[in-house]
C-alpha cells in the first residue's frame, strides 16, 4: 500500500486526487513535531502546510520519496536533508496568490477604517464611535510593496484599483515588470519606507530577509503609516514593532504571520489596540485551498508515478531513469 501522511488538513479535492491514484491519505492526529515523527513510519509521501517537516521526521520513514508543501514557502522544511536523501520537495507557487493579495488589502482596510473597534462599538451600542475614530481613506495614499513577485504584483493591482499610488522595491525584478504593472520603482527600502502610507511585505524568509524590518526601519516610516505582513513572521523584529506600536510611532500594523506560531495570548501584540491580527489565514480562501490541494497532491502523484513534477524545489534529486513508479 502506498501512503501519504497529511500533516495538516487539506481540501477534500486533494485527498480525492490521491485516492484515485491508489495512494492512501493518512491524516496525522496532531501536528506537533513529536506526533509527526511518530506518524512517519512507512510513509511514501508527506503533504505539509506551515508545520513543515524537519530532519527527525524525514529520517523516520525509510521509504519517503516526496514532500509536498501546501504553499509557496519551503523554509519550514529541511530541504537540505531531503536533498541529501534524494527525496523530492515540491511546492505550489501561484495557487494562493489572489487570496494572499486580498488579505493584505483587507488588513490595510481594517486599519484605515478601524473595523475591529467599529464592530465592538456597534455591538455595544456606541454610535458615538464615529466622532472619535480617526478613520482614513486609502484612495490617494501611497502603497509601498516590498518584494515584487507574483503576490506583490497582485497586491499592487488591487491597491491601484483603490486609487492608490503604488511604489515598490525588488532586488531581482526587471524594470519592465514594474512598468507593466503600473508601479513606480524606488531605489531602495529606505526610500520606500519614508514615502509610503502603507508598507506591505511580500518576501520569502531567507537569511537575507529575516529581520528586514527592525527598529531602524520602523523609525524611517511615516508617522501614521501602516505595516502589513502576510509573508513570513521572521521578516519583522517583533519586539521592535511592539515598541513602535505602543509608542504610536507608526499608525498600526496588520499581521497574518508571526515569529512564533501560534501567537501566544500573552503576546504584547495581542494587547495593542492599533494592531489587526489574523491567524495565518491569508492563503486559506476556499478557492485557494482547493487549487493548492489539487496542485500539491497532483505533484505527489506525479513523483510516485515517475513523472517530473511541475514545481520541483530541489531538481538535483531528479533522476528520470530511476523508475520511481515501479516502487508503487
Amino acid at each position: 500500500m502506498t501512503r501519504c501522511l497529511i500533516v495538516q488538513p487539506i481540501h477534500a479535492a486533494g485527498l480525492e486526487l490521491l485516492e484515485n491514484a491508489g495512494i492512501t491519505p493518512v491524516l496525522a492526529p496532531a501536528y506537533d513535531p513529536a506526533t509527526i515523527v511518530a506518524s512517519m513510519a512507512g510513509m511514501d509521501a508527506v503533504i505539509t502546510r506551515d508545520a513543515g517537516l524537519r530532519t527527525p521526521a524525514i529520517a523516520a520513514s525509510a521509504v519517503l520519496k516526496v514532500i509536498g508543501v501546501h504553499g509557496i514557502g519551503t523554509d519550514p522544511v529541511d530541504v537540505a536533508e531531503a536533498t541529501r536523501r534524494g527525496i523530492c520537495v515540491v511546492n505550489t507557487p501561484g495557487a494562493n496568490v489572489r487570496a494572499v493579495a486580498e488579505q493584505a488589502l483587507a488588513l490595510a482596510l481594517a486599519l484605515a477604517k478601524a473595523i475591529p473597534a467599529a464592530d465592538a462599538a456597534a455591538r455595544a451600542g456606541d454610535f458615538g464611535f464615529k466622532y472619535r475614530a480617526p478613520l482614513r481613506e486609502l484612495a490617494g495614499a501611497t502603497f509601498g510593496i516590498v518584494g515584487f513577485g507574483h503576490i506583490g504584483q497582485a497586491t499592487a493591482g488591487l491597491a491601484r484599483a483603490f486609487g492608490m499610488r503604488v511604489v515598490g522595491v525588488s532586488r531581482s525584478q526587471a524594470d519592465e515588470v514594474f512598468t507593466q504593472a503600473g508601479v513606480e520603482r524606488v531605489a531602495d527600502l529606505d526610500t520606500l519606507l519614508g514615502m509610503a502610507d502603507v508598507v506591505s511585505l511580500h518576501l520569502p524568509s531567507t537569511p537575507a530577509t529575516r529581520g528586514v524590518i527592525g527598529a531602524r526601519e520602523l523609525g524611517l516610516m511615516k508617522p501614521g503609516a501602516f505595516l502589513i505582513n502576510t509573508s513570513r513572521g521572521a521578516l519583522i523584529d517583533e519586539p521592535a514593532l511592539e515598541v513602535a506600536l505602543a509608542e504610536r510611532r507608526i499608525g498600526g500594523a496588520g499581521l497574518d504571520v508571526f515569529a512564533a506560531e501560534p501567537l501566544s495570548p500573552a503576546s504584547r501584540l495581542a494587547r495593542l489596540d492599533n494592531v489587526v491580527l489574523s491567524p495565518h489565514i491569508a492563503g486559506s480562501a476556499v478557492e485557494a485551498l482547493e487549487r493548492t490541494a489539487r496542485l500539491v497532491a497532483g505533484q505527489v502523484v506525479d513523483v510516485l508515478a515517475g513523472r517530473r513534477p511541475a514545481h520541483l524545489v530541489n531538481p538535483e534529486v531528479w533522476h528520470p531513469d530511476a523508475a520511481v513508479g515501479a516502487r508503487l
